[in-house]
């Protein structure tokens, strides 16, 4: 991956998005694709929309990436000076004791720790169950009084943790889900303007609040109005231990992009997607899909009289918690195809299957 666009991933990465809190990584992505674009626009739910302009009567396509990320909010703050939270978005309450979070107040980011009861002071019954959230709360570190005038209710809470690369061409970090996504769509749009344009407009959209109902996906499909609407993803790998593949289909780390197959995607678009993955000898898988995907593409195929939607991913490890895992070569490979196929579109091709 060349270095320009790895620290805009990185930084991307780590800026905190929780669902709703977004403005960080929606000025991260402004300022990448702003020299790239031609004109880049922030809607009022926080989306950000940067289009390349078509030269040609094209069919237009926008490229979702949801921007938001998994988080918690601080609810309650006791007299001591320990914090209540609340989740934004599905979390695993197993994994939460004792992970370190950073609370982003309005005077800047405070390092915490999550914690409970230690082991040895619960009873025999209380160590086999799970414990609730609302049994945990963030530790600062700071007498009630400082806390209390440092930390507001409804402050946004993330993982205190960054991207890294390890093993073979690997990366581990809290938010690939789904801000890899939005990084693929502003690589699209720097690769297709490299190669001279696309014949119809391009928009790569960092859309928000995914994660609590599609919000930002629903009001992008709708007001960008595009012909084709593919939503940029990350899917379930299934290619580590206790994963049944016969339920879950088989999707590895490394081998491509995935390209979904079903009710939510439109035939046409999905034939090009392969097409062009062929074309360019980029490797791919393909994941079945038999309802809506629970995803932006969800939400862009049903936006005014419906669309020709897709959805492409990449396969990721242990989704939803702070220790997310893929393949960088199937990031670069994503932004690749998507590329591909964009500049392959001819106007007139009819997407009525």
């Amino acid at each position: 991956m060349r270095e320009a666009s790895f620290t805009f991933l990185k930084t991307l990465i780590e800026a905190p998005s929780p669902s709703g809190y977004e403005q960080p990584a929606a000025k991260v992505f402004r300022e990448y694709v702003t020299p790239m674009a031609d004109t880049v626009s922030t809607d009022v739910m926080g989306s950000v929309h940067a289009v390349l302009k078509g030269t040609a009567d094209g069919p237009s396509v926008m490229l979702a990436g949801h921007i938001d990320e998994i988080g918690f909010m601080v609810t309650y703050i006791t007299d001591d000076g320990f914090c209540a939270f609340a989740p934004i978005g599905g979390h695993d309450p197993q994994i939460l004791p004792g992970a370190r979070v950073t609370v982003h107040t309005t005077e800047g980011p405070l390092l915490g720790v999550i914690g409970r009861l230690a082991v040895h002071l619960l009873d025999d019954e209380e160590r086999k169950q799970v414990v609730k959230m609302h049994k945990m709360f963030i530790d600062l570190g700071m007498p009630g009084d400082v806390v209390k005038k440092r930390v507001r209710i409804g402050d946004p809470v993330t993982y205190a943790v960054g991207m890294e690369t390890f093993g073979d061409g690997m990366a581990v970090s809290r938010a690939f889900d789904d801000k890899m996504g939005a990084w693929a769509a502003a690589e699209v749009i720097r690769l297709v303007k490299k190669a001279g344009g696309a014949k119809g407009n391009l928009i790569a959209a960092a859309t928000v609040q995914e994660e609590i109902g599609l919000r930002g996906g629903t009001t992008s499909a709708y007001s960008v109005d595009p012909v084709i609407g593919i939503a940029l993803e990350v899917t379930h790998a299934t290619d580590y231990p206790d994963v049944d593949k016969r339920k879950h289909g088989e999707v590895k780390c490394g081998c491509g992009p995935v390209i979904a197959r079903g009710a939510n995607i439109n035939p046409m678009v999905f034939k090009l997607l392969c097409e062009a993955a062929e074309a360019e000898k980029i490797p791919y898988q393909v994941e079945g899909a038999p309802r809506g995907t629970g995803t932006d593409a969800n939400a862009i195929q049903l936006s005014r009289g419906g669309k020709a939607a897709a959805l492409v991913s990449v396969a990721l490890r242990y989704m939803h918690t702070p220790t997310e895992v893929l393949s960088l070569e199937d990031l670069e490979n994503t932004a690749k195809l998507l590329a591909a196929f964009v500049l392959r579109l001819e106007p007139g091709t009819d997407f009525t299957p």
